[in-house]
């Protein structure tokens, strides 16, 4: 596990990216003496021991910290592909990777129409990460040929990405490769037991369900930002908020610094999100930005005014707009 002074650092560097943020919003925060909006709020995540449901829970709480008339509600999922499907889970925020967000917007697969999407900030980086059993002699991507692997939940955007990412290494999902999609618990409680050589999992660093592996049985992190360009070249729909990132050294025990492909992570709404509860969620970003950040985070949180509105061909929605104006000029 990372060591608390390594996670005290990073937070301060977190701190530091966000100091001219909040400096900004300070007085707007003055100038904010109304009670704000009423009423339910419904945020959809993902799995209850992925990053999204613990970023989804501090934002329900902040929110009602900064509004206490706006009543919350985490709803775990099985994360983007489900979420965005806001009206039939009921929901009236969700998060999703950037890339699966494109596609509903647009109408492409893994959606059979457009989906109609707001955004209300892009929020944080998604690192994919791709372990296999320590004791294997797996090194890359194309090794995984005659081993089984779990892509995650099949209604996520790591799924999505995943089955594109054995068709880049030259592999054919259920032919070259035995894929299952499990719910994270139940991938890793499948390494463990040796039913699974890998699992892919879309999330922050570290994860605390991979941190549960790095001693028994032992894990490593394959490299994937060298699939980036075949995946970008496969589906145009990535080039927008795909790219190469690192893992630092020991995030997980043991662990050397691997390059991975992140994903950034949105934060959207529904059209008809009324515009005071969109501009109240926005507040909450830019003002409470440093309480955002799950206690296990390796500075995977990039909320500053710049990446906020940087929500790639999903619009802002028109009270988030306002809410950034107001703040920023």
């Amino acid at each position: 596990m990372t060591s608390p002074a390594r996670r005290t650092a990073l937070r301060a560097a977190l701190g530091t990216a966000c100091t001219a943020l909040l400096a900004g919003a300070g007085t707007a925060d003055a100038r904010h003496t109304d009670r704000g909006p009423e009423g339910r709020l419904r945020i959809a995540t993902g799995e209850s021991g992925n990053f999204y449901a613990a970023f989804g829970r501090l934002l329900a709480a902040q929110v009602t910290a900064a509004y206490p008339r706006l009543s919350c509600e985490v709803i775990n999922s099985e994360a983007s592909v489900a979420n965005i499907r806001l009206r039939a889970r009921r929901a009236d925020v969700a998060l999703a990777l950037a890339d699966i967000a494109g596609a509903a917007y647009g109408g492409s697969a893994p959606f059979g129409q457009r989906v109609p999407l707001r955004a209300i900030g892009r929020v944080y980086e998604n690192y994919l990460q791709l372990a296999v059993r320590a004791d294997t002699r797996i090194a890359t991507v194309a090794d995984l040929a005659g081993h089984t692997v779990s892509l995650g939940a099949p209604a996520s955007g790591g799924a999505v990405l995943g089955d594109r990412l054995l068709r880049a290494a030259g592999l054919t999902p259920g032919a070259d490769v035995r894929v299952r999609h499990l719910l994270l618990p139940e991938a890793v409680g499948a390494m463990r037991d040796g039913a699974i050589d890998a699992l892919l999992v879309s999330g922050g660093l570290p994860l605390p369900a991979l941190s549960g592996l790095d001693t028994r049985p032992g894990i490593r992190l394959l490299p994937l930002a060298d699939l980036l360009a075949h995946l970008r070249a496969d589906a145009g729909l990535l080039a927008s908020g795909v790219e190469p990132v690192t893992v630092p050294a020991g995030a997980y025990r043991g662990t050397p610094e691997v390059t991975t492909i992140g994903v950034a992570n949105l934060l959207l709404c529904r059209p008809d999100l009324p515009a005071p509860v969109a501009a109240a969620l926005t507040h909450v970003l830019v003002r409470r930005a440093t309480r955002l950040v799950p206690t296990t985070a390796l500075g995977t949180q990039f909320l500053d005014a710049r990446s906020l509105i940087s929500t790639g061909v999903v619009p802002l929605h028109s009270g988030a707009v306002a809410a950034y104006r107001e703040l920023h000029g």
